[in-house]
């Protein structure tokens, strides 16, 4: 490890989050449709709050199975890249033992940024299903749409706002919400 480096514990990230009041989902593993896995997206996303993390989570599926499973770890691993999307994609890939993504679906609990949305291009993903819009940051249709541009090389299939929306926003905005309750208590 190069001098200068310092790695902090795991538990930094947590001791900056409120307590997650939400439960995981436990879907029917008979119907494998958008639900079931944006479902598994926000038991992820869940996983992410209890460490610290802002809860997003993701699930890649190819022909009805999940190859990859992941949510943020941008603070306990100190790396702006490590959105749950990008973590997700990279599982993916290793577990066909190719990057082209072409037979396989994303499902993310909110819509991805400029970093992972050019990811589900390049990566040549099949479609994209996320829950919750984001009209800052979004760059699926939010705030800006990198599919639509006319010289993308691969355009995707994409699903926003329609699975699972009002419970991964309520997920999102109250963690959000809690944490600046408890920042607002700690600092008066």
């Amino acid at each position: 490890m190069p001098t200068g480096i310092k790695l902090q514990p795991m538990e930094h990230a947590k001791k900056n989050a409120p307590e997650c009041p939400f439960e995981k989902h436990f879907p029917s593993q008979l119907v494998r449709d958008d639900a079931f896995f944006m479902s598994l997206a926000y038991n992820q996303a869940i996983d992410a709050w209890r460490q610290g993390e802002v809860p997003i989570g993701a699930v890649i599926e190819r022909d009805g199975e999940i190859i990859a499973l992941a949510h943020n770890t941008v603070e306990t691993a100190h790396d702006p890249t490590a959105h749950a999307e990008m973590l997700a994609i990279t599982q993916a890939a290793t577990a066909i033992g190719n990057w082209r993504l072409e037979d396989c679906t994303l499902f993310v609990t909110k819509e991805p940024c400029p970093m992972c949305a050019g990811a589900t291009l390049m990566s040549r993903l099949k479609r994209v299903c996320y829950a919750v819009r984001d009209p800052k940051m979004g760059c699926l249709g939010g705030a800006t749409d990198l599919n639509s541009l006319p010289r993308v090389n691969h355009h995707l299939a994409i699903s926003g706002g329609e699975v699972l929306e009002p419970a991964c926003r309520e997920l999102l905005q109250a963690f959000f919400r809690l944490k600046r309750d408890d920042e607002n208590t700690a600092g008066g």
